[in-house]
């Protein structure tokens, strides 16, 4: 059997029914500029049939209970391994989920603590704040309290007849409210502010009374309780509030357990003076040092696994997590990084590992480390699938496949295949851009003025004062976790709350949303639809009366086939036009409205009059996305098209300083040209712009560089440096000019 994966006629999404053979065992870079078809054939292609064909390997029985993953459009792929993904998702939502958890140190800790603390108290799950024996009595091990908030939740100037408590269950006509006025224990018309003490501690917090048929009228029994002891009630047993109830509760440390999550005895016993939740608390650099300081026979092989889990999380870049940190507050490139160091505890070999640009969120620094991981996992006989943009990765990988020349239709197609020497030497654009990349910047811009920063201490900052200068364009840098987003996101934009924020929140990924949706220009191609042919704009919408009423807008059918998987039909109806026959009816400029949702962005700019539809054609071109189609799903787009969609939408409206936060998320070099003069532009229109970034292409072209550290969570929250790239390399503490002084 040939050592590689052969794939033959892939066409999935703008796959030109590629034919490829991918080294087994080796690292294997994917790059190409944005959109160009790599996630297409790794993701949705390679792994997609990995998964698919390992779930057919079970039991028509079994299928029954597992995701249904449909066949990717390709002829057939060969010697392909069980795949494994590691990306950009966040580990979940759960409170009940944190780093320990997630990477099962917490479970050797319990083990470590029921063996060597003193005094021994008994089995391991005595400190598992997720088992009634070791959890907090009172939060149950969530650490938190949910209490109502009665500020909320009652209007005083109001009476129960007028809706003075503002949950809707409460409100006049309802069941509740019924209840209260059918006691007779208040009276309904008078303001809350001039009930006594004791009837608002009946009416807020009185146990359940049974009210029999007498005084309800003869119709029911029913039970009545105060509005606190019955919202209570309600929540118990709850992980999360919904948004509904979130307004009238207010969430705090439980003050039994401080935060802690687990009880007096778990707490009462100790290892060298620290208790488990101590230890759950320190940083991951702190907490491997105390281990180190644990010594006996029955503590050695319960400490081994806790030190190798430790190493991988440092080494890749987290050490400055915490185990007690809940994995729902993690960033798309933590999470990853987590999940990756948790990967090299596995034991078994011959996998494909699939990865998702892991350089995100990463510091030049940490790069080495990166790398060093990727490796440790090709040597334990695995086979790694890297999609990346970041030239260091590139240039460390085995093998390197180029996809391209273009993004969507214009690109699809397999350009390069070889060694990273062999690709420098290439015409195709990423070897073209890697030989580039040394140089100078441009000509540094003065600032017009300052906004100051005066001793900020939120989460690790460590009294921060700086001041930001005006009308140029700022990099704010530093290794992950210095404090970078503490000091722009939260200090400075709550300081500036006009400033235009590009962040990495998600898109609204829903099937039915679109670019066109998105930057609000389809609301403005239905009223031309509308005024052209004299009718209403409702009708345009495949969410409202236009859409087909078979598959309500979709365009196709999805069919249940029971335990084999589901499959989509186009819908016989409409065609998979989305409407009625009748809308389609409608015309303007010769054109249907299914018709110009199919239009590129470049086609529709040539197409359209109307200067509100051009200007937001025009930044879509300018940020790259000419080729994408007006009525395309958002989740169809790959991480840098849905980041630069984001970009686009914020890059019309009018504010004098920007803030964005890692915009090369998912661009390529070639892409990165394109940001830096969207960038250069709105500066010199007289805008500041602030950007978030370890990209050292940006870093070099920048007016000002805020560099923040030295090193993550309690080591950073200080100004390393600060001034022009030229400055910044000048300072030997600092990271970021070390690796700035080799592309400036």
């Amino acid at each position: 059997m040939e050592d590689c994966i052969k794939l033959t006629g892939a066409r999935e999404h703008n796959l030109k029914n590629i034919e490829l053979k991918i080294p087994k065992n080796k690292v294997v870079v994917f790059t190409g500029v944005s959109g160009s078809g790599k996630s297409s054939l790794v993701f949705d292609t390679i792994y997609a049939e990995a998964q698919r064909q390992f779930m057919e390997t079970f039991s028509a029985f079994s299928r029954r209970y597992l995701p249904k993953i449909p066949k990717p459009n390709v002829d057939r792929i060969f010697n392909l391994s069980p795949a494994i993904r590691i990306d950009q998702k966040r580990m979940g939502e759960n409170r009940r989920s944190t780093v320990g958890t997630a990477t099962e140190i917490s479970t050797y800790l319990r083990l470590l603590f029921s063996r060597c603390g003193t005094p021994f108290i008994g089995p391991s799950f005595y400190f598992s704040f997720n088992n009634p024996e070791g959890m907090c009595p009172v939060c149950s091990g969530v650490g938190s309290e949910i209490d109502v908030d009665l500020e909320r939740l009652l209007d005083m100037e109001r009476s129960l007849a007028e809706g003075g408590i503002r949950h809707q269950f409460y409100q006049p006509g309802n069941i509740y409210y019924k209840l209260y006025r059918a006691s007779g224990y208040f009276d309904v018309n008078k303001p809350l502010k001039e009930y006594t003490k004791e009837e608002m501690d009946r009416l807020l917090y009185s146990g359940p009374e049974k009210m029999g048929e007498e005084r309800l009228g003869g119709v029911i029994n029913a039970t009545m309780e105060g509005v606190v002891t019955g919202l209570k009630r309600r929540q118990f047993g709850k992980e999360d509030l919904n948004e509904r109830e979130a307004k009238f509760f207010k969430v705090t440390t439980c003050k039994a357990c401080n935060g802690t999550r687990i009880n007096d005895r778990a707490r009462s016993v100790t290892i060298n003076g620290k208790n488990i939740a101590e230890l759950a608390a320190m940083e991951l650099i702190d907490l491997r040092e105390f281990v180190d300081s644990i010594e006996g026979p029955v503590s050695a092989p319960i400490l081994a696994p806790i030190r190798w889990r430790l190493d991988q999380l440092i080494d890749i870049g987290v050490g400055y997590l915490s185990l007690d940190r809940p994995v729902a507050t993690l960033s798309g490139g933590e999470s990853q990084r987590v999940k990756m160091a948790k990967q090299l505890s596995c034991d078994l070999v011959n996998l494909v590992y699939v990865l998702d640009e892991p350089s995100i969120g990463l510091h030049p620094r940490d790069n080495s480390n990166l790398i060093k991981m990727l490796k440790k996992l090709r040597d334990n006989d695995n086979s790694v699938l890297v999609v990346e943009h970041d030239p260091e990765i590139i240039e460390s990988a085995d093998y390197v496949i180029d996809i391209g020349p273009g993004a969507g239709t214009h690109g699809g197609n397999v350009m390069f295949c070889g060694t990273v020497e062999e690709l420098k030497r290439s015409s195709t654009v990423t070897g073209r851009y890697l030989e580039q990349r040394h140089g100078n910047g441009y000509k540094r811009r003065a600032p017009t003025g300052y906004m100051e920063i005066k001793d900020a201490t939120l989460h690790n900052l460590k009294n921060v004062s700086v001041k930001i200068p005006a009308g140029v364009f700022v990099c704010v840098t530093g290794v992950a976790g210095s404090g970078k987003s503490t000091l722009i996101n939260d200090i400075f934009t709550y300081e500036h709350p006009d400033a235009v924020i590009i962040d990495q929140s998600a898109l609204g990924r829903s099937s039915r949303s679109n670019p066109a949706t998105y930057t609000g220009m389809f609301d403005d191609i239905r009223s031309i639809f509308a005024v052209t042919n004299d009718t209403k704009p409702n009708l345009f919408s495949f969410n409202s009366e236009g859409a087909c009423p078979k598959c309500k807008g979709s365009g196709f059918i999805e069919v249940e086939m029971h335990f084999l998987d589901s499959v989509k039909i186009t819908c016989s109806e409409c065609k998979g036009k989305r409407y009625t026959a009748e809308v389609l009816e409608y015309k303007y400029k010769g054109k249907d409205i299914s018709e110009v949702l199919e239009m590129t962005v470049d086609d529709a700019s040539e197409f359209f009059e109307e200067k509100k539809i051009l200007s937001k054609l025009k930044v879509l071109q300018e940020v790259g996305l000419g080729y994408i189609t007006l009525g395309q799903s958002l989740s169809s787009l790959s991480g840098g098209e849905a980041q630069r969609i984001k970009l686009a939408s914020e890059l019309h409206k009018k504010g004098n300083i920007y803030v964005m936060d890692e915009p090369t998320t998912g661009l390529h070099m070639s892409d990165i040209d394109r940001l830096l003069k969207i960038i250069k532009k709105l500066v010199d229109k007289g805008n500041t712009v602030i950007v978030i970034e370890h990209n050292l292409e940006v870093m070099r072209h920048a007016d000002w560089i805020i560099d923040m550290g030295p090193e993550g969570g309690k080591r950073g929250g200080e100004i390393v440096a600060e001034g022009t790239p030229e400055d910044i390399i000048k300072v030997e503490s600092s990271y970021t000019g070390q690796y700035l002084k080799n592309v400036l």
